[in-house]
């Protein structure tokens, strides 16, 4: 078998949550199944790193498709053209986005729909494009991948589409994230936050994540406590809002705020494993990598009651309304003085990350390809 896929956003040191699905998956898909070729399309220049084994081939089709207008000329135009030539016996798109025009079997993989039930999230041109394309992208679908069954439910309900053809292909979590020493957590301590203990989010500063939410509670967690434990936002700053910038800049405890920006997996691995607590407070999640990779590292974390968090972090989490900051301060309360509550949740945390591994992601979304190769056969 032929089989194409959209690996556009694989990206030397620039992956993202979805990046890392494409990553894990087609890393291993490719190298277990010698038996088929693949053919990966990039919008630019790529690293060979991402070249998994000998049976794929790379094309580089132009032009980068980084804005709306570009997407729709990629799709539509330039991976068409291409596609049409190639002849594969089947399409994956693992950031969910289709040619429209093709009429061969395609596979998205539609991780949520924050844009739709948020769109105010969104730049206009950007939440425009998605709710008007995406719904087309659903109905062209041979099958659907997301990555919850909160997903799956919620593809089916917006979009009036039966949920037999949707499969749940959850996430994983990279095996760097593990437990850290007592000396790199020390040392951690002192490279990055003067030594002192820390709650810690990890991800883009996107305003689905709640982080205004975030800060108010831990403003008030110091003025109540006292305590000189800091907030450490761990990620790509990308997003950061004007709300948020004026939040900060009138915060009393702004100094113990600190935005790291992108760093690289080992050193978020040290971030998340010498971290007191992960505060995960989103509005909107399709899955929430952070949660699971906090509870491989033994991490307790305080996280949403909404979406599919919980279906993420079963028991082994405690919840707040992300609606209700004043949840999130009694929590962070709560998981800082009570010592029996903090080994709870991380024993429970090892137990529930083992339901999660990129070798269970791979082998249930070949599961997805072979049931459309077996229909057009």
């Amino acid at each position: 078998m032929l089989i194409a896929v959209n690996t556009r956003l694989l990206i030397k040191n620039r992956i993202d949550g979805t990046g890392w699905f494409i990553n894990e998956t087609l890393k291993r898909i490719t190298r277990d199944h010698p038996e088929h070729k693949f053919v990966f399309f990039f919008d630019r220049q790529f690293s060979n790193d991402f070249i998994f084994s000998d049976n794929i081939t790379a094309r580089v089709i132009h032009p980068q498709a980084r804005h709306p207008f570009l997407w729709y000329w990629w799709f539509e135009y330039s991976l068409t053209r291409a596609l049409k030539k190639l002849k594969p016996d089947i399409f994956i798109s693992p950031d969910g986005f289709l040619p429209l025009s093709i009429k061969i079997p395609c596979i998205p993989v539609i991780h949520d729909l924050n844009f739709f039930h948020r769109p105010n999230d969104l730049p206009r041109m950007v939440r425009n494009y998605y709710n008007r394309y995406f719904p087309k992208f659903a109905e062209k679908a041979t099958r659907i991948i997301t990555v919850s069954e909160y997903s799956r439910k919620d593809i089916a309900e917006s979009y009036d589409i039966d949920t037999d053809i949707i499969d749940v292909v959850y996430n994983g979590a990279d095996k760097i994230f593990k437990p850290a020493t007592e000396i790199e957590k020390n040392e951690t301590k002192k490279r990055f936050f003067s030594g002192k203990d820390y709650f810690v989010y990890a991800g883009s500063l996107h305003p689905r994540k709640n982080i205004s939410a975030l800060l108010q509670a831990f403003e008030d967690f110091k003025k109540e406590t006292g305590s000189d434990m800091k907030l450490v936002l761990a990620g790509e700053t990308l997003f950061i809002t004007p709300g948020m910038k004026k939040k900060l800049k009138h915060m009393n405890y702004s100094n113990d705020v600190i935005l790291t920006g992108r760093v690289s997996t080992e050193d978020m691995r040290l971030i998340i494993s010498s971290a007191t607590v992960m505060t995960f407070v989103s509005h909107y999640e399709g899955f929430g990598i952070p949660v699971l990779e906090s509870m491989q590292c033994g991490v307790p974390v305080i996280a949403s009651n909404v979406t599919s968090i919980p279906e993420v972090a079963g028991v082994a989490a405690l919840y707040i309304n992300p609606g209700k900051p004043e949840t999130i301060l009694e929590a962070m309360k709560k998981i800082t003085k009570d010592i029996k509550l903090r080994e709870n949740l991380i024993k429970k945390g090892f137990v529930q990350s083992r339901n999660f591994s990129w070798e269970k992601t791979a082998k249930a979304l070949w599961n997805s390809v072979e049931k459309v190769l077996s229909c057009e056969s």
